[in-house]
């Protein structure tokens, strides 16, 4: 087996939420809400909960394809797992068999809760900044 050698990003990044490992930068994201026609209202999901879609990724290995019936159709995907800790992390779609998918394929998925933000603490790209105590002013 080679040496691994892990990307280490410069900005505001998703990582690991089990080892801490680079994933993916914030600016990336290209979507947290699919534009079906059918559910529009509907955000990507995933086994565990929500998930964001991405243009690109790093310190990933790629699992085998398979076909998947997902809410928007059939896809052929691989699952992502991170390289440092082997833990499942997302999936990449490799093809999407209707039309409407396409702009899917060659991107990322990584699940909302097996990621966690630069600063080691969970976030949500959707978050609203909330105001603080009287007492924290």
């Amino acid at each position: 087996m080679g040496r691994i050698f892990v990307v280490d990003l410069e900005g505001r990044t998703y990582k690991c939420k089990f080892c801490k490992t680079h994933l993916a930068l914030t600016d990336d994201v290209v979507s947290r809400v699919t534009p079906f026609l059918q559910f529009p209202q509907m955000g990507f999901h995933c086994r565990r909960g929500k998930a964001y879609l991405f243009n690109k990724v790093v310190n990933v290995t790629v699992g085998p394809h398979e076909e998947r019936v997902m809410l928007s159709g059939m896809h052929t995907v691989a699952d992502i797992f991170c390289c440092c800790c082997g833990q499942i992390v997302g999936w990449k779609y490799e093809a999407a068999h209707e039309e409407s998918q396409k702009y899917k394929e060659g991107k990322f998925v990584l699940e909302r809760d097996r990621i966690i933000d630069g600063v080691d603490t969970e976030f949500y790209i959707d978050t609203r900044p909330s105001i603080s105590d009287p007492e924290d002013a």
